[in-house]
């Protein structure tokens, strides 16, 4: 761990002019362990290679002749202005990439201008963070205890500060990530097939959202949509986002890729409540995609987790700097001033041309500059 605060300091000071040179400095600073955590996914690691594939296969189809010379990118989410349509995940562990872990996740994300889903599975705990940079954020907890436990959280969450509450229902037990297994590797957060601890988070229902809405006025966020009938029935219960995720393909592996699962449910949805997406987003322009078909912010999960291993808050908020530039270029250039003006019209699927992959957004990684 010393090893990596002292990388992690160093790359501070680094000024990073493209994502590549951010990804470079990660896999530098990570062990691997560390750096598996983070790029690994569920057995066949399918799902994580087609979420990118996903993206990769929607194209524009730009107009000309708009005037573009002001882009407006900014937007809202639950009350919280966000100066870019995107969303910081929650990443368990994250302190394997950075010391400061969840906070300094935190520190990036009020400095930047977005929201923050923080894991329960992170650490400082919850509390810790939000006394130590306070402002809106969200609170993902996984179900360890009873619905007593459960409540008592909520609680606790609200009193601290939190403005919305993040259920994650798709990881109601632990997958099998062999890049794991086949070094014996266990998470900080001690979790692995057959986990005991998920005993309660296998029990979720739907009976569990109503309880949460019912007795708690905090905003509820369920993580792990995929399909129109769920996002159905979370309108229907009220839940305030619906956020359509396969957990970066790190839990049911074969799944669609989350770009792909984006219209059916904005669909199902139609305007009601936000949505959200994450899985395989890496680029300024894949958020302009996704913004095209419909989703109201977009998470940035691998990226957030790159971008702190490179070097901690300060490589977060860079890393920021330059998707929000591409997502201005982009827009520009495909001739929308601003989110509203972005429509399904403007993207089309085709085939890959690129060989995907976790990392293949950044295609010159192998080249010497």
């Amino acid at each position: 761990m010393t090893e990596l605060i002292t990388a992690a300091t160093e790359q501070t000071l680094q000024e990073f002019r493209t994502l590549h040179e951010i990804v470079r400095a990660a896999q530098k600073n990570l062990e691997r362990n560390h750096w598996d955590y983070l790029i690994g996914g569920a057995d066949t690691e399918t799902a994580v290679v087609r979420n990118r594939a996903g993206v990769d296969s929607w194209v524009f189809r730009p107009r000309i002749l708009n005037d573009v010379s002001q882009i407006q990118a900014s937007t809202e989410l639950l009350g919280t202005p966000l100066r870019i349509p995107v969303v910081l995940p929650p990443i368990g562990s994250v302190q394997v990439f950075d010391p400061l872990g969840g906070t300094g996740v935190a520190r990036a994300a009020a400095e930047f201008g977005v929201l923050q889903i923080l894991s329960s599975s992170c650490l400082p705990d919850f509390e810790e963070v939000a006394a130590e940079v306070p402002g809106p954020r969200i609170y993902q907890l996984y179900l360890m205890g009873d619905q007593g436990w459960m409540d008592d959280n909520i609680s606790r969450a609200i009193e601290a500060g939190y403005t919305g509450f993040c259920l994650t229902a798709d990881t109601q037990t632990y997958s099998r990530r062999e890049r794991d297994l086949l070094k014996g590797f266990t998470p900080p957060s001690g979790r692995r097939p057959g986990n005991a601890d998920f005993a309660h988070q296998a029990r979720m229902t739907w009976d569990t959202v109503a309880h949460i809405k019912s007795d708690f006025d905090i905003p509820l966020v369920v993580k792990g949509v995929n399909v129109a009938e769920d996002a159905r029935r979370c309108v229907e219960l009220d839940v305030d986002v619906v956020y359509v995720s396969n957990h970066g393909g790190r839990q049911l592996d074969h799944t669609r890729s989350c770009i792909d699962a984006l219209p059916e449910v904005v669909n199902a949805v139609d305007g009601r409540k936000p949505v959200v997406v994450d899985g395989g987003f890496l680029r300024g322009a894949d958020v302009v995609k996704a913004l095209c078909l419909g989703a109201s912010a977009v998470g940035m999960g691998r990226l957030e987790g790159l971008a702190m291993a490179a070097g901690g808050s300060r490589a977060l908020v860079q890393a920021l700097e330059i998707i929000e530039r591409e997502i201005h270029i982009s827009m520009a250039l495909l001739g929308a001033d601003s989110l509203e003006s972005l429509s399904p019209s403007m993207v089309e699927k085709t085939t890959p041309v690129i060989a995907p992959g976790v990392l293949s957004a950044f295609q010159l990684l192998s080249e010497d500059y």
